[in-house]
């Protein structure tokens, strides 16, 4: 340890790193460039992980989205061609036939799912937007941000009520959103029926299952002005946290086969979209990417650090009869040996220190450059300093260990054989 400490020693090699300016600038790049490489990649891998949190943000990610289709094998009799229909009752049936199911949430549409919208009114203005008859707990699929006003409740549905949700766009065209217009209370005309307006919700750009041009009204206030019945468009099914959504989605259409009397085999009878499947590909992905990261960043960093190594190896031998020297008025082989590993770490702490700060420059830059960007998935690049510390560590051990080679060969230098050195 005195050797830390000791002036002398780092007058050496300051000496000697400042007299090979060249040579210890390019040593340095290759580790620099290490660590630079470890921490913009890294940054950028957790950039794109926070982007794509933000872009699912208030989303359901282990939900399934399944409607009806026809059937394409005959079965028990039934001809292939069969319609099939999604009825408010299958919600309890499957509730109770699938555990892993949290919720299930129906929705009916006209703007949707190959309907055309429905044309809509407000004082002249007239406009055709998508009309959705939900249920409350569909805010929980995908969640909007409410900018007046309330989302639909349970007594709006359990009471038919002809209330209104609007979208940004629908509440510009029918309001005077420049001057701020409270549109809470007032009504908009829908097929001919008046609604209250008791809420307006934003979609976020670049994310959102729902546009702005959009009116959600209570599913029983829907499925009567269009004499729906109980058949339902989509059900949006939300599995338990834990639970394996591939494997809810396979049961969930089994149990609608087997109540309409479906063929095990037909794949067409019930159409789905398998959110929770494409979040974890997606995730998965984002893994990777860490990994792959972590990998390049390190190897990267042992490649700078073996030259240095090199460097060292011909320093030791340029620095022969220097040694030789201070072997002759009793240096040490430990203090030789010593002062060559601590001028290999040095070497690599500061490098790796430099490609950590612009490292992180960069990181900032990228930041900067795309705070406002929402269509991009890209928000707030970090890294965990946990990382960088144990690559820092990584890479002082390292600088020992390759350090260890150079210095080995300055220790066995003989005094007598280094003075005759020309």
């Amino acid at each position: 340890m005195n050797i830390l400490f000791n002036k002398d020693t780092w007058q050496e090699i300051y000496y000697s790193l400042k007299n090979n300016k060249l040579r210890t600038f390019l040593t340095m790049i290759g580790v620099g460039w290490g660590m630079f490489l470890y921490v913009v990649l890294l940054g950028a891998a957790k950039g794109m992980e926070n982007g794509f949190d933000k872009l699912f943000s208030g989303f359901a990610t282990n939900s399934i989205f399944l409607w009806a289709q026809n059937t394409s094998i005959p079965y028990e009799g039934f001809p292939k061609g069969r319609e099939m229909n999604l009825k408010l009752q299958d919600i309890e049936m499957l509730q109770r036939k699938v555990n892993d199911i949290d919720y299930i949430s129906p929705k009916n549409s006209r703007g949707n799912f190959g309907k055309a919208g429905e044309q809509m009114s407000r004082n002249g203005k007239t406009a055709t937007y998508t009309l959705n008859g939900d249920y409350p707990i569909g805010n929980k699929i995908s969640e909007k941000k409410l900018i007046f006003g309330r989302y639909l409740n349970d007594a709006d549905v359990s009471q038919n009520k002809n209330v209104a949700v609007i979208g940004e766009e629908v509440y510009k065209n029918f309001f005077n959103a420049k001057k701020n217009e409270n549109p809470i209370g007032k009504s908009i005309n829908i097929k001919g029926i008046f609604f209250n307006v008791i809420g307006v919700f934003r979609v976020k750009k670049g994310g959102g299952m729902d546009n702005d041009q959009t009116v959600f009204i209570p599913l029983s206030t829907f499925t009567k002005i269009f004499n729906d019945g109980d058949n339902v468009d989509v059900f949006a099914i939300v599995s338990k946290p834990n639970a394996d959504v591939n494997s809810v989605e396979d049961k969930v259409k089994n149990e609608l086969k087997k109540k309409n009397k479906v063929s095990p085999e037909d794949t067409n009878a019930f159409g789905s979209f398998n959110l929770g499947k494409e979040f974890k590909k997606l995730t998965g992905f984002l893994s990777g990417m860490q990994l792959l990261t972590i990998i390049v960043g390190t190897l990267t960093i042992l490649a700078g650090v073996i030259a240095i190594s090199n460097i060292l190896l011909i320093t030791v031998k340029e620095r022969t009869k220097e040694i030789g020297i201070r072997r002759a008025l009793g240096a040490k082989p430990s203090e030789v040996r010593n002062q060559i590993l601590l001028e290999s770490v040095v070497i690599t702490l500061s490098s790796g220190i430099l490609g950590f700060i612009f490292g992180i420059m960069i990181l900032m830059l990228m930041n900067m450059m795309t705070q406002n960007q929402d269509e991009f998935p890209f928000y707030n690049p970090t890294v965990n300093y946990g990382n960088v510390f144990g690559a820092m560590s990584v890479m002082v051990i390292l600088g020992l260990i390759i350090g260890m080679i150079p210095a080995q060969r300055a220790v066995k230098i003989r005094p007598i054989e280094a003075l005759r050195t020309e």
